[in-house]
């Protein structure tokens, strides 16, 4: 099992950028499919982006789609969401997401990912 450390939330107006890193533990990175995943006060945890173990494939929620982007780097075993035209409907705790990758899965479910990391917070103000 691998360790997630989220950094980069904070407070932003409405229209502003942030970005998102998740740093991963050991030495298995190139096996994991890693997500993104954020949660409302209130409200469910719910599915924003998935990139493949490769990088070659990416994957957004409609809401996010054209303004978020999820990128990763093996040599930091790092993991980032660049997240651009905030709104306020966009602040939540934000979670990085891991699991294996097996050939051909879809993984969107909050059931779909074992590991977790802790949160970060972002905010937009309006």
């Amino acid at each position: 099992q691998v360790q997630l450390v989220e950094s980069g939330g904070g407070l932003v107006q409405a229209g502003g950028s942030l970005r998102l890193s998740c740093a991963v533990s050991g030495r298995t990175f190139s096996s994991y499919a890693m997500a993104w995943f954020r949660q409302a006060p209130g409200k469910e945890r719910e599915f924003v982006a998935r990139i493949s173990r490769s990088g070659g494939s990416t994957y957004y929620a409609d809401s996010v789609k054209g303004r978020f982007t999820i990128s990763r780097d093996p040599a930091q075993n790092t993991v980032y969401l660049q997240m651009n035209s905030l709104k306020p409907e966009d602040t939540a705790v934000y979670y990085c997401a891991a699991r294996w990758e097996v050939p051909g899965g879809s993984y969107y479910s909050v059931a779909d990912f074992r590991s977790w990391g802790q949160g970060t917070q972002v905010t937009v103000s309006s």
